[in-house]
């Protein structure tokens, strides 16, 4: 760490720890990690393996096998942390600066009050069914209660083998920890439902990986990221047991019941006068009531938050890469932080993944019909365990559709600045964003600089996109004028101030995304020590609609080198 970054921690965290002194409404409610209020419901309300050993095999009849983190660690390292998950369990931030804090996190000292735990799932890959599939290198350590009563789950990724971990060796590498811990947060802080990141530790030994699948392994540092969220429960979880024929279908059941009673509480107590029921829109006109059955109504929830996440994952340019249905979350969060990446250019067969090259299942455009898909598979296991009816199965799908042409065109008009939806004028405008290869993010921000004002001069109207549309011809040029006009007239009618319209538009068009370039600096930075980088990314992260002046170089178009093999697309192994 330079000495500029080391004072301006020092005066942080100095001022942080004064401003907790000063405030005693505050501190008396922050805990020590032996203070945690640990509870472990999904261990004591549902089947367990017998077995505790990490043998791989068929788990069958059980939604968890216990196991113990076993990853070997040499002076483990805290490269990251995140005061504000840390917020989320009333933890003490003072404790990211105990001794032991790093074993703690890398799973090699047993965390006081942890009943661990890997989840058994199964899933589609690449939309075919891959039976069990379960947590191979993820070891959850529990559920903490905060004061609010808010369950917060804490996992493991990397801390070894479990039963689930079939040929591979239950670890991770720093490479990929970084990448899911800052995407985590970054996530979070552009306002997408999204696992969380405690912490990652560096355990000081290194691990042996293929990146590209060619031959030529070599080793990295190990290390494990604290993965928090209300619950990692998949699709693949319901899936599984659904799939294992009439012994299992309890389980779909009894998983369904605690699912509901833990993270839906509220439908479990509709009532007839609620009277939520929906037409089917079918011949018959019958109705679907969904106070008359709690999983049709659960279906719903699952369907449309699903939704609403992927409009929005569609609103910022995120590509997930491997969208199979043991990599989505049942309360709709983003999950599984594997081969991402955030359109640099414009281009709706963008994938991230080089799994995924050559039907580009998982590309950007099609993330909306993938998610259709997925929530297709879900609610037919539900059918199967006879907890949903055919019209129930089909309305919970119909609803996944509505929510999210509600939710991304509600995107789409505010990053424009709008007043209503106006298709052919947004589609225009993502047809030729592809046709020029024009920056996703920086385009949508410097749209906000045009003014309503008819009377600019048409040689003066791409100005204020001039960052954006590089290199383009004549022809190109005479496209976007045409569309820059229609937009004014568009905005002339809106009845807003230009001032109050850019202020409006800047709190939804990020100035700064998590490009996979700034992941590899930060990567490289750390893979030589200097955790410096990775925190200063995740300080800007965690801001991405503020200016923040002095930080515009995090906001810079992709160097040649990030197109390197690695660095732009990755694959699934890490």
């Amino acid at each position: 760490m330079d000495s500029t970054t080391a004072t301006v921690d020092l005066v942080t965290n100095n001022f942080k720890n004064q401003s907790l002194e000063n405030d005693d409404s505050n501190s008396k409610h922050l805990l020590k990690l032996e203070d945690l209020n640990w509870d472990h419901s999904f261990v004591r309300e549902l089947p367990a393996d017998p077995r505790t050993d990490i043998i791989p095999r068929e788990v069958v009849h059980a939604c968890y096998t216990k196991v113990l983190p076993s990853v070997e660690v040499e002076n483990p390292e805290l490269v990251v942390w995140s005061e504000s998950v840390a917020e989320l369990l009333e933890l003490d931030p003072k404790e990211f600066e105990r001794p032991d804090f790093p074993l703690l996190f890398s799973g090699a000292s047993p965390l006081a009050g942890a009943v661990p735990y890997a989840q058994n799932y199964g899933g589609h890959q690449f939309g075919t069914w891959a039976g069990q599939l379960g947590d191979g290198r993820a070891i959850t350590l529990g559920e903490v209660l905060n004061s609010k009563s808010e369950r917060w789950e804490l996992q493991l990724k990397g801390a070894g083998k479990t039963p689930y971990s079939r040929f591979a060796d239950g670890l991770a590498v720093l490479r990929s920890s970084i990448r899911e811990f800052l995407c985590s947060e970054a996530m979070h802080s552009l306002g997408i439902p999204t696992t969380r990141a405690l912490c990652l530790v560096m355990t000081g030994k290194d691990v042996t990986r293929d990146m590209f699948y060619d031959g030529n392994p070599k080793d990295e540092p190990g290390a494990i990221v604290c993965r928090v969220a209300q619950s990692f429960l998949r699709f693949g979880s319901y899936q599984l047991h659904a799939s294992r024929g009439k012994e299992d279908l309890e389980i779909v059941r009894t998983l369904a019941d605690y699912t509901i009673r833990h993270h839906f509480p509220h439908l479990e107590n509709m009532s007839k006068s609620e009277s939520i029921s929906f037409s089917t829109g079918e011949e018959d006109d019958s109705a679907v009531d969904l106070t008359s059955n709690k999983y049709a109504a659960w279906a719903v929830e699952v369907a449309e938050q699903t939704a609403s996440t992927i409009a929005r994952w569609q609103g910022v340019g995120f590509t997930h890469g491997v969208m199979n249905t043991d990599n989505m979350s049942v309360l709709g969060l983003t999950i599984d932080y594997g081969p991402f990446g955030f359109l640099d250019a414009f281009d709706p067969s963008y994938t991230p993944n080089t799994t995924d090259l050559p039907g580009r299942r998982y590309r950007f455009a099609n993330q909306p019909d993938i998610g259709l898909w997925n929530v297709a598979q879900f609610a037919s296991t539900l059918s199967t365990a006879e907890l949903l009816n055919d019209k129930e199965k089909n309305y919970a799908m119909e609803r996944y559709g509505i929510k999210f042409m509600d939710d991304y065109q509600a995107i789409m008009t505010k990053k424009l600045g709008l007043s209503k939806y106006n298709k052919q004028m947004i589609g225009e405008l993502l047809k030729n964003m592809a046709v020029d290869k024009v920056d996703f993010t920086n385009f949508f921000r410097l749209l906000s600089n045009i003014k309503a004002d008819p009377t600019i001069p048409d040689n003066q109207l791409l100005i204020p996109l001039k960052a954006a549309l590089l290199d383009i011809g004549k022809e190109r040029k005479e496209a976007w004028t045409s569309w820059v006009k229609s937009y004014i007239q568009e905005l002339s009618t809106s009845g807003l101030s230009d001032e109050e319209r850019k202020a409006s538009m800047n709190s939804v068009n990020p100035k700064y995304i998590l490009r996979n370039y700034l992941c590899q600096s930060a990567i490289d930075a750390a893979e030589q020590g200097y955790f410096g980088e990775v925190r200063r990314v995740l300080k800007v992260m965690q801001h991405p609609f503020d200016e923040q002046p002095g930080m515009e170089k995090y906001a810079r178009l992709p160097p040649a080198w990030a197109y390197r093999p690695g660095v732009g697309m990755l694959s699934c192994s890490s």
